[in-house]
């Protein structure tokens, strides 16, 4: 008996390491297009340092969204409009412009055929406010878009003045050589991305209205990291979803009263316990789109272990969840996160309080739901007293654009171009992007930036000394050049 287990032994992992050996001869990255069918247009060499001075000038109109609306400056947007008409005169005399909301900015060039899907390429005017205190820690004066160093220097230089100055200087560049789209091509340039984007919500709207329907848009949002994970080299990272947000409202209420003279109930002591229970039950990992696709596209690249590893998630998936979720960046990838955030009780350090609330905020995988989210939370905290509302509406998660889709090949091949050699990788933004309320309005949405990056200087954006170096702002204009003439033409 025990020879006939040790032979069953052994020829399960006799057939188990040939299935390994199989799927890691044969592996490649599952349904991820590569644009060999795409007739990329020429690049236009930029003027860059008058592109630099240009986005210098941008930079001084302080289009700062506050959190308190009542502090913004609206005249900073007036005179940024004003400025970016009278700054491509050639691009203004070919489209046409529309104000959507408060100040967001809905350009259409239109097309010579109209059965053709127009393409929305989105990048928006405000930009985070630098914290108070930290002004003495720039360089360089965060408004002042001071050019040093080979770089551009001020709030907005990456998010996103960098995004819609080069996309208008592609735009210029274009027609100002008489370029006449086939297809139509639509800006849409939002004025309160960083704190909502009502004025993308309310474009979307009027699209919406017009039958608009897409091929694609792109966004913000990822770019070319010149230190991706499990490659350690360059990779551009093609967003094609983002994740979803609600923040979940916890309240406690009790009797209240003196402190010197406590009750067993206390509002505080139950809302403690109920956030920590939520926190406590954390969502499952998960080795699903576009995440995985992440790691399948970079482990291929990588090869050698990480190519068997991401080629037998079947055997190798729970090491492969391990190993991402060892940093917070990774984690984030697999799952919705749970992160309580505020706590409030008592006014007063010796009054009880009549009700305590927390609020936990949730960043939504795009296989999970809000409805999922309450759901784990009420079961979290089992029969503890508290009851649960939404501090505001949720958003769900974007859904997940395709990776073989005309969009997605017409993107990457102006990408490649400015990468040559670097593999492409889907990708999922945990944070959020105007392209959000595109999703009615177009057939997918993308979000890439034609920068390099590190991943230590992806902490310059909303941080100090933002800046973008030249070669940057070159590769950008050149790269939106090739894909408004690409897919127009």
């Amino acid at each position: 008996m025990r020879k006939k287990i040790a032979w069953a032994v052994l020829l399960g992992l006799g057939v188990a390491a040939g299935v390994v050996a199989w799927n890691t001869a044969t592996f490649s990255p599952e349904g991820l297009a590569q644009a060999n069918d795409i007739k990329l247009a020429p690049a236009i060499e930029p003027d860059v340092n008058a592109a630099a001075s240009r986005l210098g000038a941008a930079i001084r109109f302080e289009t700062v969204s506050n959190q308190d609306p009542a502090q913004n400056r609206l005249d900073q947007w007036q005179g940024f409009q004003a400025w970016l008409q009278a700054t491509y005169p050639a691009a203004h005399k070919a489209m046409q412009r529309e104000f959507v909301g408060k100040a967001t900015l809905l350009y259409t060039w239109p097309g010579s055929d109209t059965s053709l899907q127009p393409i929305i390429l989105m990048a928006h005017q405000d930009v985070v406010p630098v914290t108070p205190g930290t002004e003495g820690d720039w360089k360089h004066p965060p408004f002042a878009g001071v050019i040093a160093d080979g770089a551009v220097w001020g709030r907005g230089a990456v998010d996103d003045k960098g995004s819609l100055v080069t996309l208008f200087e592609a735009a210029e560049l274009l027609a100002a050589k008489g370029f006449k789209p086939k297809r139509t091509i639509i800006i849409v340039s939002g004025h309160d991305e960083e704190v909502g984007g009502t004025g993308a919500q309310a474009a979307a709207e009027v699209l919406k209205a017009r039958g608009v329907k897409s091929l694609f848009t792109l966004d913000e949002g990822s770019a070319i990291i010149n230190d991706a994970p499990i490659i350690n080299g360059p990779a551009i990272m093609i967003a094609v979803a983002e994740k979803g947000y609600a923040t979940l409202r916890v309240t406690a209420k009790a009797p209240g009263g003196h402190s010197s003279m406590p009750p067993e109930e206390i509002g505080t002591v139950t809302l403690a316990k109920a956030i920590t229970a939520i926190h406590a039950s954390q969502f499952p990992a998960r080795l699903d789109q576009p995440a995985f696709g992440t790691i399948e596209a970079l482990a291929a690249e990588k090869g050698g272990l990480m190519k068997v590893l991401a080629a037998n998630p079947w055997l190798f998936g729970s090491l492969i969840k391990s190993q991402m979720g060892s940093s917070p960046a990774g984690a984030a990838q697999l799952h919705t996160t749970i992160a309580p955030t505020m706590l409030q009780g008592s006014p007063k350090e010796n009054v009880l309080p009549q009700e305590a609330f927390g609020l936990v905020n949730y960043r939504l995988a795009p296989w999970d739901s809000s409805a999922d989210v309450l759901a784990r939370a009420k079961q979290a905290v089992g029969k503890l007293p508290v009851t649960f509302s939404w501090e505001r509406e949720p958003r769900e998660a974007s859904p997940v654009s395709s990776t073989t889709s005309q969009g997605w090949k017409l993107i990457r091949a102006a990408a490649e171009a400015e990468a040559p050699g670097a593999p492409v990788a889907p990708f999922l933004v945990v944070g959020g992007t105007d392209s959000r309320y595109m999703k009615d309005v177009s057939q997918d949405t993308y979000r890439f930036q034609a920068l390099r990056l590190s991943s230590k200087e992806t902490k310059m954006i909303h941080g100090t000394n933002e800046h973008i170096s030249t070669e940057n702002l070159a590769s950008m204009i050149r790269f939106f050049t090739r894909l408004i003439a690409t897919s127009a033409s």
